[in-house]
């Protein structure tokens, strides 16, 4: 704002800060009331982004665990980690198998002849593009070789036009020259590379041994895959077939493992305490005792919050569990009823546990499950187009709106101490001009007065 260079000569009053006392006193109120919207704005906004982040966290944490394998309580072991792995997966069951594997399912690899040079060697010697068509699986792709390209040079071509199709590239160098090999990422039976067309590469070319499939056996059955890698041989488990070797017995294990399941109910535990947290930050009265001095959270009262917390603890009691288990209390998880904040008791979690683990797995997994509910009733919160952010929106432009409120305030008080100045001056010049012709005046009137002057 300009400030008033008013002296007033003629008042001798200091006119440059009563304009300033008089404006002063007109932005005050305004000021101050623009001051504490934008606090209290600014406030809430920080308060929704802290729970909106929160919120986020716990849908990601708890969607991780919905799946029975995180809360089935079983593990898988194998007595033989070289042979074989196993890991577990939705719809695994208790259960000891006996494995036996023959041998692994293998891929395609075929090479060509030996061209002199290496890497850097003349893959087509001619000057004419050539076709190498690559087959397998009853698919062919045509790979062009232009004239004087190097092994190297078809090699990267290869593998940017065929990668995709598990088809990749390499050359294989010694003191003899270079090969272009080729290799399969797909295993087993009828799965040969071949090579055909019009370049030298297609020309007494190595086709290496036939891809096989893995033969194994499951409790003495006799079983085939093109893969090494299991899923169907045994319902939720995969098998990861590592050796073959047939005077080895590998023994499969699939049993109950509480920890597991402990640990997948504690994180649920976990996740929603960090949550309920930062929701009561924001939302809690600090009681002192004086009510002057008794603080309120930013989201103290707010609708939104009391609905989502509502929500929250809605779903922790409405039982759907399924057999023995039909509440979070029977497995020992209560609410503090001041913080909402959960606890697991262990005491009442082994007794839960010996009595129904399947039963707590149902009761957190699946499309009525504990997580599923909770993300349902949490997802109208989060999101670009969610209460929380539909929120932050509206005290974004909020203080956008107050910004511009303040230049506007600003702008007016500019104009009204000019305006008052000008005021000031013109009545300071009035006072100095009535000064002088008093002072004419009364010199003109004692000298008629002044006997001397006669």
């Amino acid at each position: 704002m300009a400030s008033s260079t008013i002296s007033g000569p003629g008042s001798g009053y200091d006119t440059q800060a009563i304009v300033k006392a008089l404006v002063g006193a007109e932005r005050a109120p305004k000021d101050a009331q623009i001051t504490a919207q934008q606090k209290d704005a600014t406030v809430k906004l920080s308060a929704v982004g802290s729970v909106k982040t929160a919120l986020e966290a716990y849908q990601a944490a708890i969607t991780k665990l919905n799946n029975q394998a995180a809360f089935n309580g079983l593990a898988a072991t194998t007595s033989e980690e070289k042979n074989a792995k196993v890991t577990l997966g939705d719809g695994a069951a208790p259960g000891k198998y006996s494995l036996k594997v023959e041998n692994l399912a293998t891929s395609s690899k075929v090479s060509s002849k030996v061209i002199e040079g290496g890497a850097s060697g003349k893959a087509n010697a001619s000057d004419e593009t050539q076709t190498l068509t690559i087959t397998q699986s009853g698919k062919s792709y045509d790979v062009l070789v232009p004239g004087g390209a190097t092994l190297q040079e078809v090699r990267e071509t290869i593998n940017t036009q065929l990668s995709a199709q598990g088809i990749s590239a390499n050359v294989l160098s010694d003191s003899n020259g270079g090969r272009l090999v080729l290799t399969s990422s797909n295993s087993g039976k009828d799965t040969d590379i071949t090579l055909s067309g019009n370049s030298e590469l297609a020309v007494g070319y190595d086709k290496g041994k036939p891809p096989v499939n893995a033969n194994y056996s499951i409790d003495g059955v006799k079983m085939e895959s093109t893969s090494n890698k299991i899923t169907s041989a045994i319902s939720g488990v995969t098998l990861e077939l590592l050796d073959g070797d047939l005077t080895k017995t590998v023994t499969l294990t699939v049993a109950s493992n509480t920890d597991t399941l402990k640990t997948s109910v504690q994180s649920f535990v976990t996740a929603y305490n960090t949550l309920m947290t930062a929701i009561n930050a924001q939302t809690k009265v600090t009681a002192t005792g004086d009510a002057s001095t008794t603080t309120a959270g930013a989201l103290t009262g707010d609708a939104s919050m009391r609905q989502l917390v509502s929500s929250l603890r809605s779903e922790l009691v409405n039982g759907k569990g399924a057999g023995s288990m039909t509440s979070l209390a029977q497995m020992g998880i209560t609410t503090d009823q001041k913080t909402g904040l959960l606890s697991l008791e262990d005491k009442a979690w082994d007794k839960a546990v010996v009595k129904g683990a399947g039963d707590i797995a149902k009761m957190f997994t699946g499309d009525t499950g504990l997580i599923t509910r909770m993300n349902k009733a949490t997802s109208s919160y989060v999101g670009s187009t969610g209460t929380l952010a539909t929120r932050a929106t509206d005290l974004n432009t909020k203080l956008t709106d107050l910004t511009t409120e303040k230049a506007d305030l600003d702008r007016r008080m500019e104009a009204l101490q000019k305006s008052l100045s000008a005021k000031y001056t013109a009545m300071d010049t009035m006072i100095a001009q009535i000064n002088a012709s008093s002072s004419s005046i009364m010199t003109t009137l004692n000298s008629l007065n002044n006997p001397k002057s006669s």
